[in-house]
C-alpha cells in the first residue's frame, strides 16, 4: 500500500458568475461560429463576469464554500495561497483580500503566478509548509478572470476562456489520504507562445500600450496545444512511475480543461477509458487557474470521487509552467 506523503483534502467549494455566455452570443461579437468553436476546443458555453466584478469576489465565494464542506472554521486556517494571474490588484496580494473577507486572522497569505498551473503548484506548495509542522490548515486557491484580459475581436483567444474559482482546505495527511506524489515544471524559453504582455513594469498602462492592445492575451495556438499534450503526457507519466501506480488503479483523472482535443490526445496517449476523465470544458470553457479546483469539487460532489478513491490531476499553463499530481481521498 502506499503511503501518502502531503497534505489531504478536507473539503472544497467553487464558484462561477451567473452569466453565461454561448457560442451563438460569440457569433454576434466576433467572426465565428457554433460548429467553429466546437471543432476546435470542444466548449459550447461559458461563464464569465460581469466587466469590472474582481477576481476575489468568486475566490471569497469559493472559500466559504470549501470552509464549509470542510468543517472548518475560517480562524483555524493559518495558510492561504492563491494561484492567479488576475488579481485584484498589482498588490496587495488577493490573498489577503480574502484573508480579512473570511476572517481568517491567523493565517499567511500569498499569490502565487503559474497561469493555468497555478492551483496544483500552489496545492504542493502549501503541502510542503504543512510538512514543516509550522500550520495546521491551509486553504489552497485557484482561480482566474481572464475575459478581464481577452481582445473580443481575437477570435482564436476570446472563445477559450471563462471565469470561475475554486478552493481545497488541506491539512497533514493522516497516513492514508493526502498526496501521493506531485511534480512541477517550467520552461520559459517559450514564454511568448502564450502571454499578457502589458500591465507590468516592462510595458505599464498608458495610452499607446492600451491602443496596441498590450493588455490583452496573445497566443500561438498550434504550437501551445503541442506542448501542452507533451508535457502533460510526460508529468502524468513522471507520477505514475514515481508513486509506483498503474493506470488501472487510478480512478478517475482531472485534466486542465484548456481544449477539448488536448484531453482527447492525453486520454489517447495512455489509453485510458473515458469513463474515467473528467471533463466540464464544454460548459465552462478555460477557466485558468480555477480548471482543476472547479472540476475537483464537481467531481466530489457528483460521486465519481468517494472515500478510497485515488485521483490524478495535470495540468498545463503559460510559462510555459506544468503540474501533476495523484492524491488519495
Amino acid at each position: 500500500m502506499i503511503t501518502s506523503r502531503g497534505a489531504m483534502i478536507l473539503g472544497t467549494g467553487h464558484a462561477l458568475p451567473e452569466r453565461i455566455l454561448t457560442n451563438s452570443d460569440l457569433e454576434k461579437i466576433v467572426d465565428t461560429s457554433d460548429q467553429w468553436i466546437v471543432e476546435r476546443t470542444g466548449i459550447r458555453q461559458r461563464h464569465v463576469v460581469t466587466p469590472g466584478t474582481p477576481l476575489s469576489e468568486l475566490v471569497i465565494r469559493a472559500a466559504e464554500r470549501a470552509l464549509a464542506d470542510a468543517g472548518v472554521n475560517a480562524a483555524d486556517i493559518d495558510l492561504i495561497v492563491l494561484g492567479s494571474v488576475t488579481g485584484d490588484m498589482k498588490f496587495p496580494a488577493t490573498a489577503c483580500l480574502v484573508q480579512e473577507a473570511i476572517g481568517a486572522k491567523h493565517a499567511a497569505a500569498f499569490d502565487l503566478s503559474a497561469a493555468c498551473s497555478g492551483f496544483l503548484y500552489s496545492y504542493q506548495v502549501a503541502s510542503a509548509l504543512l510538512a514543516t509542522g509550522n500550520f495546521k490548515h491551509a486553504l489552497v486557491l485557484g482561480g482566474d478572470v481572464l475575459t478581464s484580459m481577452v481582445d473580443w475581436s481575437d477570435r482564436d483567444t476570446c472563445v477559450l476562456f471563462g471565469d470561475g474559482a475554486g478552493a481545497a482546505v488541506l491539512a497533514p495527511s493522516d497516513g492514508k489520504r493526502g498526496l501521493i506524489y506531485g511534480c512541477m515544471h517550467s520552461n520559459g524559453a517559450h514564454a511568448k507562445l502564450l502571454y499578457n504582455p502589458g500591465g507590468g513594469s516592462l510595458h505599464p498602462p498608458t495610452h499607446e500600450s492600451i491602443d496596441a492592445k498590450q493588455h490583452a492575451i496573445r497566443m500561438e495556438g498550434r504550437e501551445v496545444f503541442r506542448h501542452a499534450v507533451t508535457s502533460m503526457a510526460e508529468a502524468l507519466q513522471e507520477v505514475l512511475q514515481k508513486s509506483s501506480l498503474t493506470l488501472n488503479e487510478i480512478d478517475l483523472l482531472i485534466p486542465h480543461q484548456a481544449n477539448l482535443r488536448i484531453i482527447e490526445a492525453l486520454g489517447k496517449r495512455f489509453a485510458i477509458s473515458s469513463d474515467k476523465v473528467f471533463i466540464n470544458v464544454d460548459r465552462l470553457g478555460n477557466t485558468s487557474a480555477g480548471s482543476i479546483p472547479i472540476a475537483l469539487d464537481e467531481a466530489l460532489k457528483s460521486g465519481r470521487i468517494v472515500p478510497g478513491s485515488t485521483v490524478a490531476m495535470v495540468t498545463f499553463g503559460a510559462g510555459f509552467t506544468w503540474a501533476a499530481a495523484a492524491i488519495r481521498f
